[in-house]
């Protein structure tokens, strides 16, 4: 037995030694204890099997090469001693003990470094419980209803399946005897020669029975074609059932969760804000989305209704009906409804009073967006639709294009037509759809000229073939249609060619009963029959499908090259900022605006903290100096003509009393609306140092004539004012001295104002006088001099009396016209009329002016009323008077301001600010410049960068 034991441990050291691989020189077993060398003695049966050194020209290198070898001698050991053999066994049991404990540090670090290479995978692996959320809940509880071991052990195996498949070796026996038979030389072949002595009648009808095999296999093979199609369509119908039914259950707790938006969603946003963005320093708007175009009544409208299914544009009998661009974003969601860009109301596209009112809503705008005297509009309308099964695209309904600009349209309709589907189609991203209508001749196509002038090689162009079915009965040769779908007809070229059949020409037809009547026309059709058109080729639903595929291709091509464009973009505005306007923040046009805004704000208030003494000051004088010339003219020169006091009191009386009802309030109230206007206007425009920025004065100038021009007064004010008027005019009592002298004061220099006046108008009569001719070297003209001699005479004669009426008698008039004569100054009788006028009323104004001084010190006579004096001084109280009502006036006008005209006021400037917020093309009139523009482009060119890295991040993550 420990023999036994023994040779075993040999033999397994004999194969570790064998087996050692990349160890040059010998083999490991030289490291053994020399007892452990010992035992392979000459009677070990494997003793006698020696390994051969390896001899290979390159060895691998080991560290064993460097172990010398010990030359011992061997211990001799006698083979019937128990307690040797004891001993040998021992030692060679203490080396498999070693090798033991090697193989199992090799494991555990073979699995120590398994597991952390297996950490290293768990993290590389990305965190998706963010995107919980996609997965509906109810899928989550799957296993709770439906038992899917149940479903596997249901399932027929995989043996049973292939009992259901044909043998394909008897049909390959039975093709290769067929093909002997009909090969010559073969036993078949003798089978062909025995019957050639034949009837040629048999010959004929086996050609003819040939012939309709082959036919029938035809058909067969088409109906076959035409079954899988409608399995598959059913199938997809299950489909999308099923898929609004997920929708549906998923919709109830979406917003509860975080909602985000679609892919296609993000993308249309996009599009959106370039479609606002004026394209400037070259950078251009090269997204992809799907262009439609097409010749006027071609079917673009309605492949487009079939692609969204539903009847969403507004239909006409060959009249233009699209007469701007309608961007379509197409979604997959819960619900079928559509929804505009700029309003919150979403119209159900499953009922028809939804439908027409969003028909309606498109033929409305499109009508506002065309200006006067034209026919079609660049305004982009934007439009969004969603519903289950739709395939997610962005497309843009252009209008038709047209040859003949008829009666009604504006002579530029062709070309503008032509720029604007230029425009569009020079977009080296844009999938060109292009529609032609199969109904009409090839040769009256336009579009298609278009098109391969666009697109010369095809590489982005999709031809659509409408009204098939009215071709297939209309055209002679259908070979014809086969060639316009292959593309050899026209000279333009195209990644694919549909035909498509989009409804009987009837506008009520359902998209439902459409898509039947499709169907329905293609399984019958002899264009499907006879191999001409293929299965992928027909329906719009294939046509939608590749739309969609080439549209998200382009858009993963294409859209980080746009996004780098446009951080190049940023990076040069950002830069001309820093450089030209280093000081300032980068405000876009609304910024500004809010910004000019609390400023105007500010500044009405400013007008409640104006103090009541400055109101009343500014509305006494501007009150004063509208209605002197009337006191003056009107009330105080014909009463001062008067020849006793009585009489000159009752003309004022009479004089205040019908100014008073007339045209006092309405003056004081026109005085008091002029002041609150300057008012406002000079705090809209006092520049505030450093602070002013010039860049909001047209705003401020616009809002201030905007609230102004809205601006009315209480139209009772004139009645309350006229009572408070009046009442102050009727007043004579002067109660102090200090009155009386500020009366004095009031009329001295009202008389010293309208003397200073009168002397200057006299000397532009008069011309200069001999100081100013000599000093100066200026003369006078003939008719000044004539002049002169006429205040000269006039001088004269009220020297001669002092106490002259105002008014010149005819004959007075004649005396100094004669005696002008005779100095040889031929003058007209209205000349010394109206010199006379100013001549008297320098003389009266000299002579108020003296009296005033006189009545310095009539006080004390006035509260005796002038009894027992020769001194009068009513014009004084007339003065007074006015005064007084000035300064009662100006209180009253001055409360109504405070109280309520600046607080409507503030209101209005309010309510313009408001409507000037949201009328864009006002902020656009009234901000402008480098610095507002520059601006504008920074805050459009970041919006359109970020929204273009989530769209590429979120593109990525539905890679992945």
């Amino acid at each position: 037995m420990w023999r036994s034991s023994a040779r075993a441990a040999c033999v397994v050291c004999q194969h570790l030694a064998n087996g050692t691989y990349g160890v040059r020189g010998k083999s490991p077993l030289q490291k053994l204890h020399l007892v452990s060398r010992s035992i392979h003695h000459s009677r070990h049966p494997l003793s006698r099997f020696q390994r051969l050194p390896l001899r290979i020209s390159a060895q691998p290198f080991s560290a064993l090469n460097h172990l010398p070898l010990r030359s011992s001698k061997l211990l001799l050991v006698k083979h019937g001693s128990q307690p040797h053999r004891t001993f040998w066994l021992a030692r060679v049991a203490s080396r498999l003990l070693k090798l033991r404990y090697l193989v199992l540090g090799s494991a555990v670090g073979g699995g120590y470094t398994a597991k952390k290479t297996y950490d290293q995978w768990k993290e590389m692996v990305p965190d998706l419980t963010e995107y919980k959320w996609i997965i509906p809940d109810f899928i989550w509880e799957l296993d709770e209803y439906v038992d899917f071991e149940k479903l596997t052990k249901a399932l027929p195996d995989s043996e049973d399946l292939a009992k259901l498949l044909p043998d394909f070796d008897k049909i390959g026996e039975s093709l290769r005897s067929l093909s002997g038979f009909l090969t010559p030389g073969s036993p078949g072949d003798t089978a062909f020669r025995a019957t050639e002595q034949g009837s040629e009648a048999e010959k004929q009808y086996k050609k003819v029975s040939d012939k309709e095999k082959v036919d029938q296999l035809q058909e067969e093979l088409l109906r076959t074609q035409l079954k899988y199609q409608r399995m598959l369509e059913r199938l997809e119908k299950e489909n999308k059932e099923l898929r609004k039914i997920v929708l549906q259950k998923d919709d109830k707790g979406i917003h509860q969760r975080k909602l985000k938006k679609s892919l296609i969603d993000m993308y249309s946003e996009v599009l959106d804000t370039l479609s606002d963005y004026d394209a400037s320093y070259n950078t251009h708007d090269h997204l992809p989305r799907v262009v439609v175009v097409g010749d006027q009544s071609a079917g673009k409208t309605s492949v487009l209704e079939m692609i969204a299914q539903a009847r969403i544009f507004p239909r006409g009998s060959g009249e233009m009906m699209t007469r701007s661009p309608v961007k379509v974003t197409l979604s997959e969601g819960p619900h079928h409804v559509a929804m505009f860009k700029d309003s919150s109301r979403e119209f159900d596209l499953t009922k028809e009073e939804d439908l027409a009112a969003l028909r309606n809503e498109i033929e409305i705008r499109m009508r506002k967006s065309v200006s006067d005297g034209c026919t079609v509009s660049t305004e982009t309308i934007s439009l969004s639709v969603k519903g289950p099964g739709l395939q997610r695209m962005v497309l843009v309904d252009l209008p038709g294009v047209i040859s003949t600009v008829t009666s009604g349209m504006a002579p530029d309709t062709k070309e503008t037509i032509f720029s604007i589907s230029k425009a569009y189609m020079q977009n080296p991203n844009a999938i060109i759809l292009c529609i032609q209508d199969g109904s009409v001749d090839a040769e009256r196509s336009i579009v298609t000229d278009l098109v391969s002038q666009m697109d010369p090689q095809g590489k982005r162009t999709i031809f659509v073939l409408t009204k098939v079915d009215l071709a297939e009965k209309n055209v002679a040769s259908p070979s014809r249609i086969q060639q316009i779908i292959e593309g050899k007809l026209f000279p333009m070229k195209a990644l694919g060619y549909f035909a498509v059949v989009t409804g009987k020409g009837n506008n009520c037809e359902s998209i439902e009963s459409i898509k039947e009547y499709e169907e329905e026309f293609f399984q019958n059709s002899k264009l499907l029959k006879n191999c001409m058109l293929k299965a992928h080729q027909v329906t719009t639903r294939n046509l939608s499908l590749a739309v969609s595929d080439c549209f998200w291709k382009m858009v993963r091509e294409s859209v980080e090259q746009q996004a780098d464009a446009f951080k190049a973009t940023r990076f040069n505005l950002e830069t001309e900022w820093k450089n030209n306007y280093p000081r300032l923040r980068e405000l876009d046009r609304n910024e500004l605006f809010e910004k000019a805004k609390n400023e105007i704000l500010d500044e009405v208030i400013s007008l409640s903290q104006v103090t009541p003494k400055h109101w009343e000051e500014i509305l006494q004088k501007t009150l004063w100096d509208r209605v002197s010339t009337h006191v003056i003219e009107n009330i105080y020169l014909p009463a001062a003509q008067t020849t006793n006091s009585g009489t000159f009191n009752t003309t004022v009386d009479i004089k205040l009393k019908q100014w008073t009802d007339k045209q006092l309030p309405n003056k004081a109230v026109e005085v008091a609306w002029e002041t609150l206007q300057e008012e406002f206007a000079r705090f809209m425009t006092e520049e505030k140092g450093k602070e002013h920025d010039d860049i909001f004065d047209k705003l401020k100038q616009a809002v201030k004539d905007e609230s102004i021009k809205r601006h009315k007064w209480n139209e009772r004010a004139e009645d309350s004012l006229r009572v408070i008027q009046h009442n102050a005019l009727e007043d004579r009592s002067i109660s102090d001295k200090q009155q009386w002298d500020a009366a004095i004061q009031f009329m001295e220099e009202t008389l010293h104002s309208r003397l200073k006046d009168t002397e200057s108008v006299i000397e532009d009569m008069v011309g200069p006088d001999w100081k100013k001719r000599w000093l100066y070297w200026v003369g006078r003209t003939k008719e000044q001099t004539i002049r002169n001699e006429t205040k000269n005479e006039l001088e004269k004669m009220i020297k001669c009396n002092e106490e002259h009426p105002a008014y010149l008698a005819n004959d007075e008039v004649t005396t100094v016209r004669k005696n002008l004569e005779a100095r040889g100054v031929a003058v007209d009788p209205c000349l010394i009329k109206d010199t006379w006028h100013q001549v008297y009323r320098r003389h009266f104004l000299k002579k108020a002016l003296g009296h005033c001084n006189l009545c310095r010190r009539g006080f004390y006579y006035y509260q005796r009323h002038f009894v027992d004096s020769e001194l009068e001084c009513n014009d004084v109280v007339l003065f007074w008077r006015i005064q007084r009502m000035l300064g009662i006036t100006a209180n009253t006008l001055r409360q109504q301001l405070t109280n309520t005209e600046v607080r409507r006021l503030e209101k209005n400037v309010k309510e313009v600010l408001e409507d000037f917020a949201e009328d864009c093309e006002k902020k656009m009139k009234l901000l402008t410049g480098k610095r507002v523009q520059l601006a504008e482009d920074l805050k459009k060119v970041r919006e359109i960068q970020e929204k273009l890295e989530v769209f590429i991040e979120a593109l990525h993550q539905e890679e992945k």
